[in-house]
């Protein structure tokens, strides 16, 4: 065999063996039949989904009476901070415009009363002293209502979950509210909160709390109460009565000043979640009615309370 011949035939084997391990490495080659190529691998791991756009809810103040001519209607609202029950200022003036139609024809129909729904969402924190955040969006704008000569007796309060409602970018909902006009039943009596005002009378709502202490923690049970007493005192013209009471350590006369302390404070806290000062009454008994036994640490913690009920 020549030199050349040699030569030409090693080119030859180069080009057989790099053709068969590019065959073999390629997936998705098919140079032998039968040989089936390869789906190709994507590359997921850059891949970013875009967030979710929620369109912002703007309810407009509409309320109407199904039984009767009136109905008003307008895109501005009562709005609200999430998490947040009290009424974004200013309110609008066609709010208020409206207000004032509602509070004549309320008047000159004794037997009508406007029902606010508050709506709020899973999401929201309740730092209420309501069962939930959208009954506290209605009892203010019920005190809103009040101020602009409604009678508390014809307003209902509820509140409602909704987690359709959405805020904007600054975490603001546009009028997370639903109003109605009902017609009552002449000498009708709600039993129910007959009831539950008498409920609280025969077990008052009773907090303890050190002085000092800025937040007051709730229970469920604590909040309907708390509700319900807000709702006596609209409909059925009642009086809240807090009273403070302290146990017998220290001087008696330094007690009573603290028992009044106690009182007060529990009243600014149900101010501030909507129930009207004039509506609440204070007082003291310092360490004069205690409940438990003074000589031991659990009576004189249980002694240590404010009691709020209702006339």
């Amino acid at each position: 065999m020549s030199k050349k011949t040699s030569y030409l035939l090693g080119i030859l084997i180069t080009i057989i063996i790099g053709t068969l391990l590019y065959c073999y490495l390629c997936d998705s080659c098919h140079c032998f039949p039968g040989q089936e190529a390869s789906a190709p691998v994507e590359n997921n791991n850059n891949v970013v989904e875009a967030p979710e756009v929620k369109q912002v809810t703007k309810n407009a103040f509409m309320i109407s009476d199904a039984n009767g001519d009136f109905n008003i209607e307008t895109n501005d609202n009562f709005n609200f901070k999430t998490s947040n029950f009290s009424i974004l200022e200013p309110i609008s003036e066609k709010i208020t415009e409206g207000t004032l139609k509602l509070k004549d024809y309320l008047t000159n129909s004794s037997l009508k009363a406007v029902n606010i729904t508050g709506y709020y969402r899973s999401d929201e924190t309740n730092n209420s002293a309501y069962p939930n955040l959208g009954l506290a969006r209605a009892n203010s704008v019920k005190n809103y209502l009040v101020s602009q000569g409604i009678s508390s007796k014809q307003i209902n309060t509820n509140g409602e979950l909704n987690d359709d409602i959405n805020p904007d970018d600054e975490s603001t909902l546009y009028g997370p509210l639903k109003f109605g006009v009902l017609t009552l039943k002449e000498g009708e009596k709600d039993e129910a909160l007959e009831a539950a005002c008498e409920d609280i009378r025969k077990n008052p709502l009773v907090l303890h709390f050190n002085t000092g202490q800025a937040q007051i923690n709730l229970t469920t049970e604590q909040r309907q109460k708390i509700a319900n007493i807000s709702n006596c005192v609209d409909h059925l013209g009642v009086k809240v009565q807090i009273v403070g009471h302290t146990d017998n350590t220290g001087n008696a006369e330094n007690n009573v000043v603290l028992g009044q302390n106690r009182a007060d404070f529990a009243k600014t806290y149900l101010v501030s979640n909507g129930i009207l000062e004039s509506n609440i009454e204070t007082s003291s008994k310092g360490p004069y009615e205690p409940i438990a036994d003074n000589n031991t640490e659990e009576g004189r913690k249980e002694n240590r309370r404010t009691v709020i009920t209702i006339n």
